[in-house]
């Protein structure tokens, strides 16, 4: 099993090091290893495993109570279980270097990102600290684990001409109303999908979204998407509630996956590369602000809890910072 368990670090090793070392690095665990004793895992005990399970059962079912989405809690449940199942050990003994090591492991399989990396970290520091609170367990393993930082992109927006050739590109009233709706309002693709057409207020020119967590908030759109919209609803033929519905009988409501399928397609014939749903988001958010909107209320018409995330939506134009410059300080 000793030998095993050294052949094991030397195979894991051997990309990183040269043969003299990894000759050196053989010795060294031979030498440090000669009076340890090494046996192999035992099987999971069933009431461990049950037990492991119901933890992370109770927990999801506090995160469905605080309103987190389904789609949310699939990935909290997937994460947290492939971790349990990695770990192999009961989950009120695990400690800080378990984490540590199965987070640098599963970074190097799989070749993740910082970013994912991260978001795992979190998902475990919310299901210990969880625990912790509930007293499970007495104190969270994530805690001494710091926030992993990420190189950070400026990620791509919508210019006015390119808005213009998206919209251009469009062969149905339907498309060409979804797509001024997205931009006018930044709302997210399944406040989009959700809405009906009772929630258009047209003579405010205001609808009614439900954003994540379930909370209701009002969003703003503009003259011209107001006449897009009105002559697609004049032009439909069924009586189906949702505002966006399929262009082939039966009319169905229109899903987050049709969008997105359909905004590719309207790209390519635009010759626009990476056109999505949140690119409109992002893109409403980042001239919002570079037109002088202070950043609480592009936090409130974007339906943000907190305003660090309503920052990294918003790039500020850099031509707008020289000329900011230029008046305050030059």
């Amino acid at each position: 099993m000793k030998d095993k368990l050294i052949a094991g670090i030397q195979a894991s090793m051997a990309s990183v090091l040269s043969p003299a070392q990894q000759e050196k690095l053989q010795r060294v665990l031979t030498y440090h290893l000669h009076n340890v004793e090494v046996t192999g895992r035992q099987a999971a005990d069933p009431q461990e495993t049950a037990e492991n399970g119901g933890l992370l059962e109770v927990f999801i079912a506090a995160k469905r109570v605080e309103g987190c989405s389904e789609k949310s809690l699939k990935y909290y449940d997937s994460t947290i279980r492939q971790m349990i199942d990695s770990v192999k050990k009961p989950v009120r003994e695990i400690s800080t270097d378990d984490l540590r090591v199965y987070l640098a492991y599963y970074q190097k399989e799989r070749g993740s990102s910082k970013v994912t990396i991260d978001n795992m970290r979190r998902i475990f520091s919310s299901f210990f600290g969880w625990l912790e609170d509930e007293d499970y367990i007495f104190k969270s393993p994530v805690r001494r684990i710091h926030k992993i930082k990420a190189d950070k992109t400026i990620k791509d927006t919508f210019s006015d001409e390119g808005l213009e050739l998206l919209r251009d590109a469009c062969e149905e009233v339907r498309d060409l109303a979804m797509i001024d709706l997205l931009a006018s309002t930044g709302m997210r693709v399944g406040e989009l999908v959700g809405l009906n057409r009772e929630d258009i207020n047209f003579q405010e020119r205001e609808c009614v979204v439900f954003g994540k967590g379930n909370k209701e908030r009002l969003v703003y759109f503009d003259a011209r998407t107001k006449i897009h919209l009105q002559n697609y609803l004049d032009n439909r033929d069924d009586d189906n509630p949702a505002l966006f519905v399929s262009l082939t009988l039966p009319r169905e409501r229109f899903l987050t996956g049709g969008v997105e399928t359909r905004l590719r397609e309207i790209g390519k014939r635009a010759d626009l590369k990476k056109v999505h749903p949140h690119k409109f988001r992002r893109t409403l958010a980042t001239r919002a602000i570079d037109k002088g909107m202070p950043i609480e209320q592009v936090q409130r018409l974007l339906g943000h809890v907190k305003i660090d995330t309503t920052m990294t939506y918003a790039m500020v134009n850099q031509a707008n910072v020289k000329n900011s410059h230029r008046k305050f300080i030059g």
